[in-house]
């Protein structure tokens, strides 16, 4: 009875230390994980990776020195960053609201469909990267993403060890949109 009493109690004991061992391994782990994650942002890849269809939205990010584009649950298509060979950055205005916005704006009287027109666009980042791939081969790929989203992305893209030919072109654009001389 003494014997059975006391096995119950190490069992006990020993299926507790293994649960608490294993919920600590799995804090670790998903630390780790996050901590690696440089960049992430919701994006469209509007063309350039072949496995990646045109006009598809999924999540962008810099991990392991990789840039990774993934939609959904699908495999994520990857870029090394030391592969890429340049970088450029634009803006780009959508109008917002559609075939609905279209029809309001025209019945609006007195030329105010205008006024509304100004009022209903989004503004967008558009990246574009120039690549090699492992044959030697040259690519490129285009993404959309939120205003000022674009930006911070070629940065931490140069910061890793992007080659990006105009940066200089870069530094002199931001000296200049931040007043500061050399």
């Amino acid at each position: 009875m003494k014997v059975r009493a006391a096995f119950r109690s190490i069992a006990l004991v020993m299926l507790l230390l293994i649960l608490f061992t294993a919920s600590t391994f799995g804090q670790n782990a998903s630390e780790t994980t996050n901590l690696t994650v440089v960049f992430s942002a919701r994006a469209t890849h509007l063309l350039g990776f072949e496995s990646a269809g045109n006009n598809s939205t999924g999540t962008l990010s810099i991990q392991d020195r990789v840039l990774r584009f993934q939609k959904g649950s699908e495999p994520a298509v990857q870029v090394t960053i030391a592969s890429v060979q340049d970088v450029f950055l634009g803006d780009e205005s959508k109008q917002v609201g559609g075939l609905p916005m279209t029809l309001g704006k025209t019945a609006v009287p007195f030329g105010g469909g205008r006024v509304i027109s100004l009022f209903a666009h989004k503004k967008y980042d558009i990246l574009a990267l120039e690549y090699v791939d492992g044959d030697g081969g040259i690519h490129g790929t285009i993404f959309e993403l939120g205003q000022g989203q674009g930006k911070l992305l070629r940065d931490h893209l140069v910061a890793l060890g992007a080659h990006v030919r105009h940066n200089d072109e870069i530094k002199q654009n931001n000296e200049e949109l931040h007043g500061e001389t050399k």
